[in-house]
């Protein structure tokens, strides 16, 4: 009977093995790619909303005593509007204090949206890696197709942004925003990382049953390592190993499961 401390043990000895610190490297430098082009996607973008922007001031004037307000509009055109903005010290700070803000926000969650997606092309091969070194009895069985994957992916990504427009009011709250901003993606880090790893050891019902007995260990455990992901660049080497460490959680317990169906 493994404690969770020989689990986690056991999870680092095989990510540190030479053929799943090789697969630790995929989520690496597609992730890496993908988010440099993401980059220069939305900064052209940002370049562009700024390239052309209208300014218009007021000006009054008193002629034979009497007041007369002209509105004057200027156009201002490429690096002149930056310049502008950046003439004043209030806008100079805010404009910079967005940027990195927004802008280091979106990166990790979109690396970590990024690194989910893409390790679950890996999880077989290192579901694969962790069967033949330790679980030769358990046979891989899973329950997943193609067009089930799609499907489900793209309604967890949907209720994650829903929940993202949804909690919109409580990201203004000190403390409970932390919450409101991470409750969205973590759900989507949960259900893929569990289904990936479920899906290709257990059948549909030993899936369901350990749903219903582990769900709240599950999700303790996806929790702690969504938290560590939020570590800047954990989740492009990590992945591998959250694979690991939940893959030898469901291997044992369908190796309970199967062992208790073949005793009766």
């Amino acid at each position: 009977m493994k404690t969770e401390k020989d689990i986690i043990l056991l999870s680092i000895k095989d990510f540190l093995s030479l053929k799943m610190l090789k697969y630790s490297l995929a989520p690496f430098f597609i992730t890496l790619i993908l988010m440099y082009i993401l980059f220069f996607i939305f900064a052209g973008m940002g370049v562009d909303s700024l390239a052309e922007m209208q300014v218009q001031s007021t000006q009054t004037t008193i002629q034979n005593g009497i007041p007369h307000t002209q509105s004057v509009t200027t156009m201002v055109e490429g690096n002149s509007v930056v310049e502008y903005l950046m003439s004043f010290a209030i806008t100079s700070w805010l404009a910079t204090f967005f940027i990195y803000a927004i802008g280091g926000f979106l990166t990790l969650y979109i690396s970590i949206f990024i690194a989910i997606i893409v390790i679950g092309f890996l999880t077989p091969f290192v579901l694969r890696e962790l069967q033949k070194r330790h679980y030769q009895d358990i046979k891989l069985i899973g329950y997943s197709n193609l067009l089930t994957d799609l499907f489900l992916v793209v309604k967890w990504a949907v209720i994650m942004i829903l929940l993202f427009i949804a909690l919109i009011p409580f990201y203004f709250i000190p403390i409970v925003n932390i919450v409101a901003f991470n409750l969205p993606l973590y759900y989507f880090f949960h259900k893929m990382l569990k289904f990936d790893i479920s899906s290709n050891i257990c059948t549909k019902q030993e899936s369901k049953q350990i749903d219903y007995f582990l769900s709240n260990k599950l999700r303790l455990k996806t929790l702690s390592l969504y938290l560590i992901s939020l570590v800047p660049f954990a989740i492009f080497f990590g992945a591998v190993l959250f694979v690991i460490y939940l893959g030898h959680t469901y291997f044992l317990e369908v190796k309970k499961l199967r062992s208790a169906e073949s005793t009766l």
